[in-house]
């Protein structure tokens, strides 16, 4: 265990950096696939061209992915001995920096008054979840979620007799389905879906976006919740509604489900829909206090 915890602004900053202006691996190469399977010389083909432009001249210039910086959620597992208190001081220094450098939009808007903060900060603004854990060392993920593709998010409770969906896995791949659909073209497609089951209306949404935290070719370890997956991403590609709407093959890039108990009364299904610019970065801090990313 570190004896004095580390100064980690820099740190900090360095990661809103990475997940503003570098996509993750996994999800370009998704992209690059998807566009491999479009119509040559269509809409669809060349809204994929266009984005795969933008991730490297952001990458390279190092930019905004996208004008939306979105909303920074950051996941933190911390060891035995650590202050919450002192990290979330060094993340608030971060993002007012990281603002300053236009890393990121000025984004925190107070929501009785409509004044910006202009750095970031605010009540409830980044969004942090702290959890203590048995290893060593500090563990950070961080997720940029647009606001387009937070509006077209959902959440249902099931039974919906309208979709005729029961309360069982069927019933969650049709209201699912009908998200996809009810976002047609907006939210940025194609997206990566981060499903939850259970839970109540406020975890029901925690889990399902922290499902988005997942690599996009990782295999779900319940054997039921992995087939489901493959099976809405076949089916919500079939949509037809592709890149950012213009038709195609493409609709989602990925689907991630996740599922925790539940009050016999309630059966939630939320839906947190991410556009194709899944920012997403870890960061981990070892007893050493040396920084590493990925």
């Amino acid at each position: 265990m570190i004896t004095m915890q580390p100064d980690l602004v820099e740190a900090f900053m360095e990661l809103v950096r990475r997940a503003s202006t570098i996509l993750p691996v996994d999800v370009e190469e998704a992209i690059v696939q998807a566009r491999a399977h479009e119509p040559a010389n269509s809409a669809s083909e060349r809204a994929l061209d266009t984005i795969l432009q933008n991730i490297q001249l952001a990458r390279e210039g190092s930019l905004p992915i996208c004008q939306d910086t979105g909303t920074p959620i950051f996941e933190i597992r911390y060891p035995f001995g650590w202050s919450t208190l002192m990290l979330t001081e060094h993340i608030r220094k971060a993002m007012r920096e990281a603002t300053a450098r236009s890393y990121l939009r000025p984004n925190a808007v107070d929501s009785l008054t409509g004044e910006n903060s202009g750095d970031n900060t605010g009540e409830g603004y980044p969004t942090l979840h702290f959890c203590e854990w048995v290893e060593d060392y500090l563990h950070v993920d961080l997720l940029l979620k647009g606001g387009g593709c937070e509006n077209v998010s959902a959440q249902y409770e099931l039974p919906d007799t309208r979709l005729k969906a029961g309360r069982d896995l069927d019933g969650v791949r049709r209201v699912v389905l009908d998200a996809v659909f009810q976002a047609q073209g907006k939210g940025c497609p194609p997206g990566v879906l981060g499903i939850a089951i259970g839970g109540d209306r406020g975890s029901s949404y925690l889990k399902a976006k922290q499902q988005l935290l997942r690599l996009l070719d990782d295999e779900n370890p319940n054997s039921e919740l992995a087939a489901l997956e493959k099976q809405i991403y076949h089916e919500a590609n079939a949509l037809g509604i592709g890149p950012m709407g213009f038709g195609g093959e493409t609709t989602v890039l990925g689907v991630k489900i996740g599922a925790q108990h539940r009050l016999p009364a309630s059966y939630f299904v939320s839906i947190a829909y991410m556009c194709w610019a899944n920012r997403r970065t870890i960061m981990n801090v070892g007893p050493d206090g040396k920084v590493t990313y990925g």
